[in-house]
């Protein structure tokens, strides 16, 4: 793998800071405000401690588990993400990768390859939609995933309070243009790699949506997109038990922080949820997930699957999730920064590294089995968790 090989995430991210455009860079680090959140995600895992055996290891540990009814081989799942103007191949090589990882994907209505060219290069694709259009519309797009085999669906609604950033919110354009190319001149001068990939891949970034063509097959930029999305009222209950209906399989509702939210996410009849407060990109002073897991894991664990996403960096993160109540994670930017560090194979290298970590990891647990883990592993100091939310009473 000579020089291209990194060993860490937070060697994936230096790459892809030194090679991306520092509007792109700064669009991946995403957060919120003053990014209270984000800093959380990250940090409250290294509060967590481990408590090792030294005797009686397994030699070899079992790391598969299952998403949403489909079999993974370790619990490392990549969650889905917008347009991803960080390498021309953007989901395709996501997709490459984990299958050849056998794990699934996450796609994004926003993303910027169709639904069908991602499940065709990995059959374990799970596509994403938001609460937005009319009903009518919305079933077209879950009839649209049906036919092309999507697994099962992700329904994001957590993504609707990002109000800037203290640090600066990146400038985004919403057409690549001459305009936008003269303004973006200096940023790409400095950064030849990245657009040289792009040209050889067949050309400038492409910010419209494949996957939200309207009946006439346009498919409309990302703003475009955004704008219908936050026009939209937002959903009850009562919508979203409808949608779940409407699509009739697997189907997670993603954005998870409350235990009577858990509740009424089991009542809903969803499959799955994910613990998560948006990568921090959703409303600023939101507990990292990690915090608020068992509490919702001890709620409603023993009937419906969780899954938590937020500040995963290392293997060790990914089993301190499992051992307080997740059957598997997602991940987000780490996987982004790979991407632009060095494309398919810098995808399939961090899944390597974050496999590798969860496999020592449990060793150094002394169990066999990723199911075998539980709260008694993790040390957790007085005050970590957090509660939100009372629990719903029927």
């Amino acid at each position: 793998m000579g020089n291209a090989w990194f060993e860490s995430v937070a060697e994936a991210q230096r790459r892809a800071k030194k090679r991306l455009p520092s509007s792109v860079y700064s669009a991946l680090l995403a957060g919120n405000e003053k990014g209270v959140s984000y800093n959380d995600n990250t940090n409250a895992f290294s509060e967590l401690g481990l408590a090792p055996r030294v005797a009686g290891l397994h030699s070899e540990r079992d790391l598969a588990t299952s998403f949403m009814g489909q079999p993974i081989s370790f619990p490392v799942v990549t969650s889905p993400t917008g347009v991803q103007a960080v390498h021309p191949d953007g989901e395709l090589a996501i997709a490459r990768a984990t299958a050849a990882r056998g794990t699934a994907m996450g796609l994004s209505s926003f993303g910027s390859k169709a639904l069908a060219d991602v499940i065709g290069a990995n059959p374990l694709t799970f596509f994403q939609m938001y609460w937005m259009g009319t009903r009518d519309s919305m079933i077209t797009r879950l009839a649209q995933a049906r036919d092309c085999g999507a697994k099962g669906l992700i329904l994001t609604l957590d993504w609707s309070f990002s109000n800037g950033r203290d640090w600066g919110s990146p400038v985004i354009p919403e057409k690549v243009n001459f305009r936008a190319m003269v303004q973006f001149a200096p940023q790409v001068i400095l950064r030849p790699r990245w657009l040289t990939a792009f040209v050889k891949g067949g050309g400038i970034p492409n910010l419209t949506t494949p996957n939200l063509k309207d009946a006439a097959g346009v498919a409309p930029t990302f703003f475009g997109a955004y704008y219908e999305w936050m026009q939209t009222p937002p959903a009850t209950w009562e919508d979203l038990a409808w949608l779940r209906a409407e699509w009739g399989g697997p189907i997670m509702l993603k954005g998870i922080c409350r235990v009577d939210d858990a509740r009424l996410a089991v009542d809903a009849g969803f499959t799955a949820i994910s613990v998560s407060n948006h990568g921090g990109n959703n409303l600023d002073s939101t507990p990292a997930p990690i915090r608020v897991l068992s509490s919702i894991a001890m709620a409603v664990g023993d009937q419906i699957e969780i899954v938590m996403d937020g500040g995963i960096r290392r293997g060790s993160d990914v089993v301190k999730a499992l051992a307080l109540g997740a059957r598997s994670v997602m991940i987000g930017r780490p996987y982004l920064w790979a991407l632009a560090a060095n494309g398919q194979a810098g995808v399939e290298n961090v899944l390597d590294i974050l496999r590798g970590g969860i496999d020592t990891t449990v060793y150094g647990l002394g169990h066999r089995s990723i199911h075998d883990l539980s709260p008694a592993d993790v040390v957790i100091p007085e005050g970590f968790a957090r509660t939100l939310g009372s629990p719903v009473t029927g």
